[in-house]
């Protein structure tokens, strides 16, 4: 063979060679040979969850997939269609459109499959040789309680990053940014069945009153643990596309209002540690109080001599005021500011409100009686629930706080949350002369009587402001606020509830609107609680009893009584795709709606309350 042709034939295979790189490098290029499915064992970073008082996950992470499609790398989109169909939850025609339809050659047919799913979807890809759908493993954010507590744990946004409330506040502990990327868990004090009852009756008045919204909080004074705190409107984190800004809103933190008739609790109690007034001292409302300069301030009746007491149970805005009289008004300013009026309270939610209320060298003539019966100064309800404390322990405020622990992913280290340092802010004589008045003013024929429960005393204070119109910058005639204080028991608080009614229709008043609520929830709360009632008999039982295992009746065409049954029983529930289970608390189902017999409608909430 000539040296000629031997070039000849190399110079073939080389072209042949380069040829195919071209050819295999264009088959790359237009996709033709993109594998069936990518499952990327992608080492994730493990956001911390968040937890309740109980260990009850509020927000934990999960993994998820999401499924796409590259359009020339389809061989038969019918064939394609009909295998994922079902796995995809989607019909072969809604498949088929959607992937002819899109102007693109990727898209996604679904986001955030389960993993179960995704492993599922993975294997039969791979067993039938689909070509041109993708399962791209991600991880994401899943809030099991859905609306409870929504707005204190906030939400994340597509990168994982906390956007709003403790996912936002902590989220350098969560994610593990200090940590290799594990994140610590964040324990609230919050206890889930608390929060689930507040928010319940929380519904139920703002649909009755047809309010704009509603406040309901509940503290346990001698700690400061926030153990349940409910703003409506709200939202469900899982879906939050389909929120805004005013259901998102943590309005027990960040909104603050004229409390009205409430503050009066503080007010007296500081005209009284002051030693401005005593309990015996007496003042005269004949329905207005004159100032020596300006208007004169109507109050809501003519009470006659009134004292201390008297003040607060008929609520006399005239008394608060003409008591007034007899401080100056830095000696008042600082003695409710001691209360941590003006000042935020530490709780640990975001974006937390220090109120308004503007040191004494700012006040006008009418400041110091106004302020006295809860105008001219704004709060927010956190600090209505600390002020209470002072109250409650007999002097020794306990500032709020919404974090328990910070616990390591290995569940070694736990770091206490301590909160705000307590103080002593009046002395105790004057904290029992108010729960004494506050106890009165819940007596049968009292202004908060509708607040009272069974077999235990118990101390409120109700109020109604009005809000100031942000156009005329007066008073509105038409917009209120009505919300009542209690604490319980009286002589010993365990337990403080703050409510808090914005905008009510029809009927305004604190008294009437208000204090029911307070009674509903404190009938809920004091048996699960354990606060014991007056004439609770003490009942001896064997240290230890058997429990039947107990079988989870079928849900078919009407609602079984689940009474007894136990929440390990109960947990297949949860997986009924036709049927919306919500379990609240540990234990056997006490508690049940819709009752039993109720006829079965696709999609039907049932909620199981156990103890």
């Amino acid at each position: 063979m000539n040296l000629k042709r031997r070039y000849i034939i190399l110079f073939s295979f080389l072209l042949i060679f380069v040829l195919y790189l071209l050819v295999h490098y264009a088959v790359l290029m237009l996709g033709s040979e993109k594998p069936a499915a990518i499952r990327q064992s992608a080492n994730f970073p493990e956001r911390g969850p968040i937890l309740d008082r109980n260990g009850r996950f509020l927000a934990l992470q999960i993994r998820f997939a999401d499924v796409s499609v590259w359009r020339p790398s389809i061989t038969d989109i019918d064939f394609l269609s009909n295998e994922i169909s079902v796995m995809l939850d989607m019909s072969p025609a809604e498949i088929r459109n959607r992937i002819e339809s899109s102007e693109s050659n990727f898209l996604y047919l679904r986001r955030q499959i389960d993993d179960n799913t995704a492993r599922r979807l993975s294997a039969l890809l791979d067993e039938k040789k689909i070509r041109g759908v993708m399962v791209q493993p991600i991880v994401g954010r899943v809030y099991p309680e859905k609306n409870i507590a929504s707005q204190i744990i906030g939400f994340v946004g597509d990168r994982n990053r906390g956007l709003e409330g403790i996912e936002f506040a902590f989220n350098n502990i969560l994610d593990g940014t200090d940590n290799n990327g594990v994140g610590s868990q964040v324990v609230l004090t919050i206890d889930t069945y608390v929060q689930h009852i507040l928010q319940q009756i929380s519904a139920k008045t703002m649909e009755e009153t047809k309010a704009e919204a509603v406040i309901f909080a509940a503290m346990d004074p001698r700690t400061g643990e926030i153990l349940g705190s409910a703003s409506l409107p709200d939202f469900d984190p899982n879906n939050i596309r389909s929120s805004d800004a005013n259901s998102r809103m943590n309005r027990p933190v960040i909104w603050a209002f004229e409390p009205g008739s409430t503050f009066k609790v503080f007010s007296l109690a500081a005209l009284m540690e002051s030693r401005a007034i005593s309990g015996s001292s007496v003042f005269v409302c004949n329905g207005v109080y004159t100032p020596s300069r300006g208007a004169p301030i109507n109050c809501m009746g003519n009470h006659g001599r009134v004292t201390a007491r008297e003040i607060i149970i008929h609520s006399c805005n005239a008394g608060a005021a003409y008591a007034s009289d007899n401080i100056t008004s830095s000696a008042f300013y600082q003695s409710l500011n001691n209360f941590g009026f003006g000042a935020r309270t530490g709780a640990g939610s975001p974006g937390e409100t220090a109120g308004y209320f503007v040191p004494s060298a700012n006040w006008s003539e009418r400041s110091k009686p106004t302020i006295a019966f809860g105008q001219e100064v704004a709060v927010s309800a956190y600090q209505i629930l600390q002020a209470t404390s002072a109250i409650a322990n007999d002097g020794i405020l306990v500032p709020p706080k919404i974090i328990s622990r910070i616990v390591s992913a290995d569940g070694r280290t736990v770091t206490e949350w301590e909160g705000g340092e307590k103080r002593q802010v009046i002395s105790a004589e004057t904290a029992r002369a108010m729960r004494s008045y506050m106890a009165d003013t819940a007596a049968s024929g009292a202004m908060g009587h509708r607040a009272g429960v069974q077999d235990m005393s118990i101390g409120v204070k109700t109020g109604t402001s009005q809000i100031i119109d942000p156009v005329t910058r007066r008073y509105s005639d038409t917009d209120f606020i009505a919300s009542c204080v209690a604490l319980l028991p009286a002589e010993n608080p365990s337990l403080v509830l703050y409510l808090a009614i914005i905008k009510p229709q029809g009927v305004i008043y604190g008294s009437r609107i208000a204090a029911p609520a307070i009674r509903e929830a404190a009938e809920s709360l004091i048996d699960y609680l354990g606060i014991p009632r007056g004439r609770n008999p003490q009942i001896n039982h064997p240290p230890s009893i058997n429990i039947p295992a107990g079988r989870l009746p079928a849900v078919e065409t009407t609602v079984p009584d689940f009474t007894g049954i136990a929440k390990r029983t109960l947990l297949p529930m949860l997986l009924r795709p036709d049927l919306n289970v919500e379990i609240y608390g540990d234990g056997w189902v006490r508690r049940q709606s819709p009752p039993a017999g109720t006829p079965v409608t696709s999609g039907m909430r049932i909620v199981l309350e156990l103890e």
